[in-house]
């Protein structure tokens, strides 16, 4: 310090004081403090509010240390006990229910479950609706629960029904827009068996042989038009007590004398002369015409009159 300084110093401490010092006060006061308080009031209310809202929700979520509400969460997964809603899409690697209820998936409009693959491509879906059930996937199959039979399969080539017995229980029966092939088709006890085609032929086809039976009623074959039975190399074997061939013509039998005096006092019996002929029965089973008349070879009780 140098000469001047500390003279100038010790001058300005040796100057009088003056008798009334002014003081400054520090802090806050009046209406400030007041504002103060009234604020950190209000912070202190609203923190017991939360408080008591946090513990009333955890209380009402029922939340604990496995879960909150119905769902908790194990080592194998989420467990949801009750009704649950979800208003997103979920996504699971499985969905199970207990062992003693059932699983219901329940929606206002449809239920729908799709499969992708890892391109997240979809491969199968399935959708059920108010008005149909639709499955599009490549192959749809049913399997029985014991076994693992494939009770009905359906891809783009073929529609394969693996039960035992396929029963129709409409009124109108079964439709078949194409062919079918079936080893056995029967109808139920009391019931008739009808096979029908409204407007089209009727082809019953096996290689090595097609067999009609009827235990304990009638066999009805009509057509429209001609009933044909041809064997290309067996024979056509008829082996009941009576066979009748109704609604045929009957014609009666002259003699050649009383067809030609007939024909002298009728001009209008220049027709033809129409003979009658008798379907004869041999031992062996053959058949053969003979003439009708007093001298026929043929046995009453085994002869069929035809018009010809």
């Amino acid at each position: 310090m140098t000469r001047e300084q500390y003279i100038l110093a010790t001058q300005q401490n040796s100057l009088p004081r003056t008798e009334h010092p002014q003081f400054y006060p520090v802090g806050i006061y009046g209406w400030r403090k007041r504002c103060l308080y009234f604020f950190v009031l209000l912070l202190l209310v609203t923190m017991i509010v939360n408080l008591a809202m946090t513990i009333w929700i955890l209380k009402v979520m029922n939340f604990t240390v496995d879960g909150m509400g119905n769902l908790r969460v194990t080592k194998k997964g989420i467990r949801l006990e009750g009704v649950s809603e979800f208003l997103l899409p979920l996504y699971v690697k499985e969905i199970h229910s207990r062992k003693d209820s059932p699983l219901v998936l329940q929606s206002d409009r449809n239920v729908t479950v799709n499969a992708r693959n890892h391109m997240g491509q979809l491969t199968g879906q399935l959708t059920v609706g108010a008005d149909a059930v639709e499955a599009q996937c490549k192959r749809f199959e049913v399997r029985a629960s014991e076994g693992g039979k494939v009770l009905f399969s359906a891809d783009e080539d073929e529609i394969v029904i693996g039960a035992d017995r396929l029963k129709v229980t409409g009124t109108e029966g079964a439709v078949f827009g194409h062919s079918v092939e079936t080893p056995h088709i029967r109808a139920e006890p009391s019931q008739d068996l009808k096979l029908e085609s409204p407007t089209r032929s009727l082809v019953m086809e096996a290689p090595r042989g097609v067999q009609v039976n009827a235990a304990a009623g009638d066999l009805k074959a009509t057509c429209r038009k001609e009933l044909h039975l041809q064997s290309t190399e067996g024979e056509i074997f008829l082996n009941a007590d009576t066979i009748r061939l109704g609604n045929l013509p009957v014609g009666s039998f002259s003699s050649s004398s009383s067809s030609s005096s007939s024909s002298s006092s009728s001009p209008s019996s220049s027709a033809p002369r129409q003979t009658i002929y008798e379907l004869c029965v041999c031992p062996n089973g053959k058949l053969y015409l003979s003439p009708a008349g007093a001298g026929s070879t043929c046995q009453s009780s085994s002869n069929i009159c035809l018009w010809s």
